[in-house]
């Protein structure tokens, strides 16, 4: 997007934030601003924002977030340290003019333009598996068919890593699943979510991100009628509603293992939304993948 057409529509910036360690509520504040506009994915986005603190080990998750913005692109560093230098730029409580400064650059790429793995083994396509099944072309597994754990149908099953800034995902957790269409077979927690601090688990925040992910504005005057689309059973209503009337959850998740298997990936993503962010990291700490 040019700068030309962002004028067109009112100066409006495209941005992506990758939220770190107390960086949620940061991100909430920009929802509101003018000129700004958050989006989901980086390649529709102007401006990469890390919003919070990042430690190295997140470096090359990054990196590839930056290098899935389309060119000319920026990058901001909101109350974060920067872990790599491409004439991105820091700031410390308000982002909106360093937003704007950014959106006038044009960082270069961080990572080269090709596979991270080399494409090598047996087969005609030299996937690594047999004949058109199986192996890991790129470094990425092939689905292998498996019986649905719901009917007992065979289904390619498809295991991969989700996170850490993937924006239906909590910040900064990641979860390597197995998939069966939309269905989750397995998950283990590869590293927890961020510290988001108090303000994380404030009611509005909590329930403005579910809302969200139904697709509703939190101001919208039906908010209250998306609890009976929620699914039954999860306790999803029941923590929202509170949110809703502005009080406090108290309640622990399950181990997530035991219970995303067999949910949907919107099951899912909704019931990992439905707890607040201090008691999610809590209960992901203690089965943390080593």
């Amino acid at each position: 997007m040019t700068l030309l057409s962002m004028l067109a529509r009112g100066a409006e910036i495209p941005v992506f934030a990758a939220i770190g360690v107390r960086g949620l509520a940061l991100v909430e504040t920009l929802r509101c601003r003018r000129g700004v506009r958050l989006v989901e994915t980086p390649r529709h986005a102007r401006v990469l924002l890390i919003a919070g603190a990042v430690d190295a080990d997140h470096l090359r998750d990054l990196e590839r977030l930056h290098s899935q913005l389309p060119s000319p692109r920026g990058t901001v560093w909101w109350h974060a340290s920067p872990l790599f230098s491409c004439g991105d730029t820091v700031c410390g409580d308000d982002p909106l003019s360093a937003i704007l400064q950014a959106a006038k650059t044009d960082n270069p790429d961080r990572c080269p333009d090709v596979p991270p793995y080399p494409w090598h083994g047996i087969g005609p396509h030299g996937q690594g598996g047999k004949g058109m099944m199986g192996g890991n072309p790129y470094g990425r597994p092939m689905a292998m068919t498996a019986d649905d754990i719901r009917d007992g149908l065979a289904l390619d099953a498809y295991t991969a890593r989700f996170g850490p800034f993937l924006p239906m995902l909590p910040p900064g957790l990641t979860l390597e699943m197995t998939l069966q269409g939309d269905v989750i077979v397995s998950a283990e927690v590869v590293t927890p979510p961020f510290d988001q601090g108090p303000q994380g688990d404030a009611s509005a925040l909590c329930a403005a991100r579910m809302l969200r992910l139904m697709g509703i504005s939190p101001t919208a005057a039906r908010a209250r009628g998306a609890l009976l689309a929620l699914p039954k059973g999860l306790g999803m209503r029941r923590r929202l509603a509170a949110w809703l009337r502005g009080e406090t959850v108290e309640e622990d998740p399950a181990r997530l293992s035991k219970a995303m298997a067999g949910l949907e990936w919107t099951e899912a993503v909704l019931w990992l939304a439905s707890f607040p962010p201090s008691r999610l990291r809590a209960a992901c700490v203690t089965e943390e993948v080593v």
